[in-house]
């Protein structure tokens, strides 16, 4: 029962850095500008660099949760506002299930911690997220051959109508966000995610040094007892 505890908490805590990673990535507005910047989006959609930057903030405002699609309307065609909408229930979601596993996580933790057995929790966290290493790497080398393939493999997952087929000659949100704006995005999610899942392996691994030296001294103190 310990073990598929542990092994769920690996889970969560995996979970958990992906979605962070992805927030803190998504809603990063100077990677939107500098993107723009990069791409020439100014050129391709006639606007200049402020009006990019104000779109920017409602889409962004908009996908928080923090206006409603009446924002979204100067700007875009009713088409890519209902994607948007589509795009707005994922990232709820997402949130929810960030805080869950946030929660899961912490309490299996404490759980481990209290029950004095901080060593085998340190184990589990530490070589058991090496499992994420692997994986990204595959998708990472699949993304590299071939980003549009994937990309769309994730649209059909994730959404179950074709609004997200969008026309880059005549709608705005495809012209702001091509797809090499995604594949950057891509890259800077999956360092982001490696970049917490290394944290949270070095706790882990702290945890089970800590854990030995506890027992070893608890075992020198036995012995003399005896």
């Amino acid at each position: 029962m310990k073990k598929i505890t542990l092994i769920t908490l690996v889970f969560f805590l995996s979970l958990s850095c992906v979605l962070i990673a992805v927030e803190k990535n998504a809603f990063n507005s100077r990677f939107y500008l500098n993107a723009y910047e990069d791409y020439n989006i100014m050129e391709k959609t006639g606007k200049d660099f402020q009006e990019l930057h104000d779109i920017t903030d409602d889409l962004l405002d908009y996908l928080k949760g923090k206006r409603g699609e009446e924002v979204l309307e100067p700007n875009f065609n009713e088409r890519e506002i209902l994607h948007m909408k589509d795009v707005e229930v994922l990232f709820r979601n997402g949130f929810i299930l960030k805080y869950i596993s946030i929660i899961i996580s912490l309490i299996i933790i404490i759980y481990f911690s209290i029950t004095g057995e901080k060593e085998m929790l340190g184990r589990y966290i530490y070589k058991g997220l090496f499992i994420n290493w692997i994986i990204l790497g595959l998708l990472g080398i699949m993304i590299f051959f071939d980003f549009n393939k994937y990309f769309t493999y994730f649209h059909y997952i994730f959404f179950t109508n074709d609004l997200w087929l969008l026309d880059p000659e005549t709608d705005l949100l495809i012209q702001m966000l091509p797809e090499e704006f995604f594949s950057s995005m891509a890259i800077n999610i999956g360092l982001s995610f490696l970049g917490f899942v290394a944290i949270i392996q070095g706790i882990g691994y702290a945890a089970t040094k800590k854990g030995r030296g506890k027992d070893e001294k608890n075992s020198k103190i036995f012995k003399r007892q005896t």
